[in-house]
């Protein structure tokens, strides 16, 4: 099958560069795209240098907005796998692989890199923690479905839902709230565990202040999402 890597990036210059080598090295059975999110650092410049493929916005589209676009992207060039990958260096693309073995195989739709499941590798901060626990069980309480790290941003999508990411993508901190989407679109949805790494260099976008803010915005995003969708697809199999 066809697949691509897409790699959002904002503020990513310091990271780019070992990102690409390391897809190079670790996939080379698949294309990536970098998506340059208009950064304000050098980012755009390093993907010049370094003779990346990638994108770069004339402006700030946001991390769902520049997924999205990858997702548009991987639709219109006939891709049938797409993996989101961070930009900073935390998701081993040596899991890509069996992502992509799962889903050729037909055993799910979406694969989500879970760090929850063996429990090894970076586990990000224990408020963090919490404020995924508290996530994951909004959403079992809005589809029927327990997925651990509901905040991860390391999945893959076969072709169907490349065209539901593509035509329509959660803006801002968009991972929980396309969980919702993909469940409530009909999508088998199953983790695998991953080892993860802190980020190599930059700044995560979620600090301690807009801690309090992430969770009641994502949360009523995902209560507001299940209910439009709801609305929409009275017929969707939320609870498989």
């Amino acid at each position: 099958m066809k697949c691509l890597l897409i790699v959002p990036a904002f503020n990513e210059g310091s990271n780019v560069e070992k990102v690409i080598n390391t897809i190079k090295e670790k996939c080379p059975q698949a294309d990536y795209l970098v998506v340059n999110d208009c950064s304000t650092d050098n980012t755009k410049e390093e993907l010049g240098r370094i003779k990346a493929s990638y994108i770069s916005g004339c402006v700030n589209l946001g991390i769902g907005g520049a997924v999205q676009c990858g997702y548009k992207y991987a639709l219109k060039n006939g891709y049938d796998i797409a993996i989101q990958v961070d930009g900073d260096g935390q998701h081993d693309v040596s899991y890509v692989a069996e992502m992509v073995r799962i889903i050729e195989s037909g055993e799910a739709d979406i694969v989500i890199g879970s760090r929850f499941i063996d429990k090894e590798g970076f586990q990000s901060s224990g408020a963090r923690r919490t404020g995924i626990r508290f996530l994951s069980g909004l959403i079992f309480l809005m589809t029927g479905k327990h997925i651990k790290d509901v905040t991860s941003g390391f999945r893959a999508v076969n072709r169907k839902f490349i065209e539901v990411y593509a035509d329509d993508y959660p803006d801002d901190y968009p991972e929980p709230e396309a969980i919702v989407m993909g469940l409530v679109n009909g999508g088998r949805i199953k983790e695998m565990p991953v080892m993860m790494q802190e980020r190599i260099g930059g700044t995560s976008s979620i600090n301690a202040k807009r801690a309090v803010y992430y969770m009641i915005k994502v949360s009523l995003a995902v209560v507001i999402r299940r209910i439009s969708l709801g609305l929409r697809t009275p017929g969707s199999r939320m609870f498989s």
